[in-house]
């Protein structure tokens, strides 16, 4: 138990750690971006993540932008799974580029890091299940944006999900890897 404590402790410190880099990363990059351009932006998206310990899931997704300059920006991203027996929530820090190609379609990888929950409740009785798990989570993927103005843009993001949620002795198998696929917009820069 007392080892388990350690160990989700260590987690929430790498990633209070990494939250105070990015933080001091946007104040000391905040002067690259120029004085006429908006420097914030958000996004939606909706879709499904396959590869869940519930297997293919209703997703929504809100991500921030704070743009260093007018390819790069640093934010946070949210996915939520509110549906059915499973509700599974998830925030990252993340840094994106924007690769910005001919006829206003954009190219826009992205990476971070953060937190994941995940709360399983199945059945009734004595097979019910009722176990929940937080664990650390990557977010690596790409979006394909098509810029229907100076400041709205279609996208259709791909995120491969890293984690390690673990919902024993109630279901054997851990949780590594999902996928998301999901379809929005997105505001500002």
């Amino acid at each position: 138990m007392i080892r388990q404590i350690t160990a989700t402790f260590s987690q929430w410190i790498c990633v209070a750690l990494l939250l105070a880099i990015l933080g001091t990363g946007t104040t000391i990059g905040a002067p690259l971006a120029h004085a006429d351009e908006p420097r914030w932006g958000f996004g939606s998206g909706l879709g499904l993540t396959a590869g869940t310990v519930h297997n293919t899931v209703f997703t929504l997704a809100f991500s921030g932008d704070y743009y260093l300059d007018r390819n790069f920006s640093v934010g946070p991203l949210m996915q939520l799974s509110p549906m059915s027996d499973l509700f599974q929530i998830s925030f990252a820090g993340v840094a994106r580029y924007y690769f910005r190609l001919n006829h206003g379609i954009n190219l826009v990888p992205f990476t971070g890091i953060g937190l994941i929950h995940a709360d399983l409740d199945r059945g009734t009785g004595p097979g019910r299940i009722d176990r929940n798990d937080t664990s650390w989570y990557i977010p690596i993927g790409a979006s394909l944006e098509y810029q229907a103005s100076h400041n709205i843009a279609l996208t259709s993001t791909l995120i491969v999900n890293l984690h390690d949620i673990n919902l024993s002795p109630s279901l054997p198998e851990n949780d590594q890897t999902s996928v998301a696929l999901l379809f929005g917009f997105r505001f500002g820069h």
